[in-house]
């Protein structure tokens, strides 16, 4: 799935998989102003879950419930769509569209339960 996820786009510079306890990430090769791989870490394992979990608890009180988390850090934005078992987190480079991206991730996904 991770590679599929860098087939994408070039824009792609990190994917992490978080499925029930257990992280696999990888990184693009010569990424510019990338994170560190500790705090990549920390964020897949407490960050990420944190924000869904309270994004998640709001947007089921009015709001239709939570589709995905678009993060924008300085050097690039976070893509976070929550999984049955965790989440998906992609890291897009700044001068992309995360929201065209995150489509074709969830579109990915979509299709690779659906086992199309």
């Amino acid at each position: 799935m991770i590679n599929d996820i860098f087939a994408l786009s070039n824009d792609v510079r990190y994917v992490a998989i978080y499925r029930d306890g257990h992280l696999e990430t990888k990184s693009k090769e010569g990424t510019i102003d990338a994170s560190s791989s500790d705090s990549d870490r920390y964020e897949e394992l407490l960050v990420n879950p944190t924000l869904i979990t309270l994004a998640t608890q709001r947007g089921n009180i009015d709001c239709g419930g939570l589709d995905y988390l678009i993060i924008k850090y300085g050097n690039f934005f976070q893509f976070v769509l929550p999984t049955t078992l965790g989440h998906i987190s992609v890291c897009i480079d700044k001068n992309a569209d995360p929201v065209t991206l995150g489509a074709k991730v969830a579109s990915l996904l979509k299709d690779k339960i659906s086992g199309t």
